[in-house]
């Protein structure tokens, strides 16, 4: 995990306001959604091209992370790359236990919120939930540390591309397995629960979205990866709900402004 620098003074500011405004539309655009919105299923040549650039992502991550520490730890050993603070040096997944806990407890409730459509179209579900809920948390956090990044030396720019391609491709390749399960359905619930992961990002700009090394960005990190994979067993929800068979003969509508 790559180390980034504090917002500071107007930039914060700005960063504060635009998460805040995009949580508070997420939100209004949830109040306006009348039905839950299906995805429709891809053909099959779509889905293994997707399934391939999912792992051709993921390997490249690992490779990617892999290298990044090597290199950071020969500049380090050279002198060449002089560390003062957490902030300033590569570091372990602060929350890494919380994202897995999360990723658990999402993978159980969503086997359980679809178990009446068979065991296995269930764990499919259940697997899509649990895979997708810390890419909706890391899409646009990447997006916000992007260009505050620590780029090691000789190149900053080729090495944020270099690191984040991967990060990108994965995120949006495993947020497309969603259309995998027939089940799955973009409520009203989904989008309160995503505008309150950006409410939250909100109030972690407002300090200057620092790294999660001291207790309140560490809260608020963990408070927005648990928020994530709410989103994520909220396209379920309409399963167990058991409205899933009745909104299937009217088309997904949102009242007008």
């Amino acid at each position: 995990m790559a180390a980034w620098a504090p917002y500071a003074g107007t930039d914060a500011v700005a960063l504060t306001v635009v998460l805040l405004i995009v949580g508070l539309f997420i939100a209004f655009l949830g109040t306006r959604l009348k039905n839950p919105l299906r995805t429709s299923r891809p053909s099959r040549t779509t889905i293994v091209l997707v399934i391939l650039i999912w792992v051709l992502a993921i390997l490249a991550v690992l490779v990617d992370s892999s290298a990044y520490l090597r290199y950071a730890q020969l500049l380090v050993k050279y002198g060449l790359l002089i560390t003062h603070s957490s902030s300033t040096a590569p570091t372990p997944n602060p929350i890494g236990s919380v994202t897995v806990l999360s990723a658990v407890v999402t993978f159980v409730l969503i086997a359980y919120l679809t178990r009446k459509h068979g065991i296995k179209l269930a764990l499919l579900s259940a697997f899509v939930g649990a895979a997708v809920g810390p890419m909706i948390f890391e899409l646009p956090f990447d997006l916000i540390v992007f260009n505050m990044t620590i780029a090691l030396p000789p190149s900053p720019t080729l090495f944020r591309a270099l690191y984040f391609l991967p990060l990108f491709l994965t995120e949006l390749s495993t947020m497309l397995l969603v259309t995998f399960s027939p089940l799955a359905r973009l409520s009203k619930y989904t989008m309160f629960s995503l505008a309150a992961m950006f409410l939250v990002f909100s109030a972690w700009a407002s300090i200057g979205f620092p790294y999660p090394s001291d207790p309140l960005p560490t809260l608020l990190n963990d408070v927005g990866k648990v928020l994530s994979f709410v989103v994520a067993i909220t396209l379920f929800l309409d399963v167990r709900e058991g409205k899933t068979g009745s909104r299937q003969s009217s088309p997904p509508q949102i009242i007008p402004c």
